[in-house]
């Protein structure tokens, strides 16, 4: 990974400093109030050990441009985390987070430079060593869903789902047999499973070399269960439902993505979809995961568990 966060503190740029973020270690977060959590989106104590390690180095630690930041990365993180919890807007940013227009900014600037992937990714690989698994998973699910789009969505990126009969986008995702987010894509809700499919797998295989095996339902067949099999050298297998089934009916392996995307539904922000770019619709469901994550890591483990 290209960057990584320091571990070991340094000496403060203040005496009077409670936070061991960079921004206050090195930077100028020390010139503002420390922040009191209170809101249920907050990172917890026990949430920031595990999150401080994984996030990036900041370019001006590093000496490549930029000037030491002024606000706390563990303020910014919560803010963001509040504003895909509550589904508020970015100008209605409670006051006693930084300003709206910099946090937006910290936002933007994480999602230019790949930043947001690359820490939900470390994330993931924390999250499967806890559960006992490999970093890398063998085995994925695919499957999609479509949201409404609000009025914000311009008409280039959205479309007419004619069997959910939404107007709206549709979420892509490949989810690893624990539910974690491996690759997600945003597009119209018109776009079809199978035609999603072929970019949306061939970047699963450049991301994550070790897949031999995806799950998923009848409406990824045909074709495309060969084209998997000649072109990225792995199996899809559909998983479709009997003739024999009514109703609601927990399919194997195929429950585990239909969790993921409930899992979403959770963040208000993404019950419609808001965002002007799909590129940043992407980013708010990376944050969704995060989210989840990072207080899976913090959550006490039961006794007798490895």
């Amino acid at each position: 990974m290209s960057y990584v966060y320091a571990v070991e503190s340094a000496d403060f740029n203040s005496s009077a400093v409670s936070c061991d973020c960079l921004a206050h270690v090195y930077g100028n977060a020390a010139d503002h109030p420390d922040r009191e959590p209170h809101y249920p989106s907050d990172m917890t104590d026990e949430e920031w050990a595990v999150v401080r390690p994984l996030l990036p180095t900041p370019a001006w630690l590093q000496g490549r441009g930029g000037q030491p930041e002024a606000y706390c990365h563990r303020s910014m993180l919560d803010a963001v985390r509040y504003l895909v919890a509550g589904g508020i807007a970015w100008r209605s940013m409670p006051v006693d987070f930084p300003k709206w227009d910099r946090v937006y900014a910290f936002f933007r600037r994480w999602l230019h430079t790949g930043l947001i992937a690359e820490f939900h990714d470390r994330l993931r690989g924390r999250v499967r060593e806890h559960e006992g698994r490999e970093v890398e998973p063998t085995a994925a699910i695919i499957d999609a869903q479509s949201v409404k789009g609000a009025a914000s969505v311009p008409a280039g990126s959205r479309g007419y789902d004619g069997g959910k009969q939404i107007n709206g986008r549709k979420r892509h995702i490949i989810t690893d047999c624990l539910g974690l987010l491996l690759v997600v894509v945003v597009t119209a809700a018109n776009v079809g499973d199978r035609e999603a499919a072929v970019p949306l797998l061939t970047r699963l295989r450049s991301l994550h070399r070790d897949i031999c095996l995806v799950w998923a339902d009848g409406g990824y067949t045909g074709q495309l269960v060969d084209w998997c099999a000649k072109k990225l050298s792995f199996a899809l297998e559909v998983v479709k439902r009997t003739d024999g089934m009514e109703g609601f009916v927990v399919l194997p392996r195929r429950w585990v993505v239909e969790r993921t995307l409930s899992w979403l539904m959770h963040s208000r922000r993404l019950c419609r979809d808001y965002e002007t770019l799909t590129a940043t619709s992407e980013a708010m469901i990376l944050f969704s995961m995060i989210t989840r994550m990072s207080r899976r890591l913090a959550r006490p483990r039961a006794a007798g568990q490895h």
